[in-house]
């Protein structure tokens, strides 16, 4: 029995895992390269695995840095189902089409402006593709038993990450290969706790966060003081959000804010179709979710959906304070992109980074104090006031992914250190070789293992 690592080796994105078990073949997780260009190009290049020979998919979660790859996978020839959760399913009914839009505009405006070097820029994958990718979805509830080939079956425990996230079982003659995806906070400020799993023979974990804590201050004191400072110069509070998780619980934040009478009286946008569509979807997973069904109904009511692009520009042109969350998250595309153009240069403004931003990507320029950044082929200076609020992630710190893994209750054979920048996945290594005393292997991009 082999695993090979395909992505999410010594950088965040990109996670693609295969098990060859002998008798089948099936891919865990398959997501896109983002950040450095570098990687970004890993996209275009062959599998090193046919994808006809896969006989199924696995997804932990719908970001896109773990399912965005899947309408190539389908182009490509795989032809099996894709296992997910309900949660996983609906989410990758939005995201999935919205990837290949955001390709797909990203082409024809290259191609418009002039400023790719392909001619023509082509999008790696169309609307259609996604479409057909779709089709593939097998929905399997949670802590259920489930067939994936006539070896292997498949279990789904909650990871508190987003909507339907899930730290995937793997039962194989009788050995478990469990893979954490991405695990969320013991204390998020919308979602529940990661379920513990008890037995592994193999594990994957992630390790965005490996190597540091989060910050212990209220993201309700951040948030606020935030918005009042640039609020009190007349500026506009820019935000570049994840559409999934990261929206609403931004918008949960800002509803209690308005609730305690520490936000200020002005209008909240949110200009992204794609986080409006997830909104609906978070509000039918109250299961999922630490506060109660009121709570989340008007948080995801309390800020005005901007669908049109007529909508969106007037926003740019609009001067009056107000708080606008728009994709994407890492400000790598989207409609953020062009508020970033608009309200970047005035110095009234906030530019407010609420999450992770990977190596290579626009937000990590900012988030490295970049007063300079490129769009739309033409490079923007940056003198809006450049925020972070650290203590939103929806990624568990190095605590926590301890006291997650203290859970297990049998060292595994082998710990794998996955999903991190070399720095983070060195220190994660270093805790449970340190505090548990396993076996740690921090995988190679396209190596393979043999499972013993």
């Amino acid at each position: 029995m082999k695993l090979q690592f395909l992505g999410a080796t010594d950088s965040v994105t990109g996670s693609k895992y295969v098990l060859d078990t002998g008798r089948s073949r099936i891919m865990i997780d398959c997501g896109l390269f983002q950040g450095f260009k570098a990687l970004r190009l890993r996209n275009w290049d062959a599998l090193p695995v046919d994808p006809a020979s896969l006989d199924a998919v696995v997804l932990t979660h719908a970001h896109i840095d773990h399912s965005g790859y899947l309408p190539l996978l389908v182009r490509n020839g795989f032809q099996g189902r894709v296992f997910c959760t309900m949660g996983t399913a609906q989410l990758c009914g939005i995201l999935l089409p919205d990837s290949a839009a955001l390709a797909e505009e990203d082409a024809t405006y290259a191609n418009r402006k002039g400023f790719s070097r392909h001619h023509p820029a082509l999008p790696l994958y169309t609307s259609a593709d996604a479409t057909r990718a779709l089709r593939r979805l097998e929905p399997v509830h949670y802590a259920t038993l489930c067939p994936v080939t006539p070896d292997v079956d498949v279990e789904f425990h909650r990871a508190g990450h987003i909507i339907g996230s899930a730290i995937v079982t793997l039962h194989v003659a009788g050995r478990r290969i469990v893979f954490s995806g991405d695990l969320g906070r013991q204390q998020d400020v919308v979602m529940r706790a990661p379920e513990a799993v008890r037995q592994a023979d193999w594990l994957l974990v992630e390790s965005t966060y490996g190597d540091r804590l989060h910050p212990t201050e209220d993201p309700l004191d951040a948030l606020g003081e935030i918005v009042t400072r640039t609020i009190g110069r007349r500026g506009s509070v820019v935000i570049p959000a994840f559409a999934v998780g990261r929206t609403q619980s931004l918008l949960y934040c800002l509803y209690r804010l308005r609730e305690l009478g520490r936000l200020p009286d002005i209008p909240i946008y949110l200009n992204s179709p794609l986080a409006i569509d997830a909104t609906r979807i978070f509000e039918l997973h109250p299961e999922e979710l630490r506060i109660d069904r009121a709570a989340c109904g008007a948080a995801c009511a309390i800020a005005t959906p901007v669908q049109s692009i007529e909508q969106s520009i007037w926003l740019n042109r609009d001067r009056t304070p107000k708080i606008i969350l728009a994709g994407s998250g890492m400000a790598t595309g989207g409609r953020v992109v062009h508020h970033l153009e608009s309200f970047g240069p005035d110095p009234r403004n906030t530019i407010l980074l609420s999450g992770f931003q990977a190596a290579g990507t626009r937000g990590a320029i900012l988030a490295d104090g970049g007063r300079t950044i490129r769009l739309h082929g033409k490079d923007v200076g940056v003198r809006a006031d450049v925020a972070q609020i650290q203590n939103l992630s929806a990624h568990a710190d190095a605590g926590e992914l301890m006291t997650w893994l203290k859970q297990v209750d049998i060292a595994p054979r082998c710990t794998f250190i996955v999903h991190g920048e070399p720095r983070a996945s060195d220190a994660m290594r270093q805790h449970v070789e340190r505090e548990l005393g396993w076996r740690v292997t921090m995988p190679e991009y396209r190596q393979s293992y043999t499972l013993e």
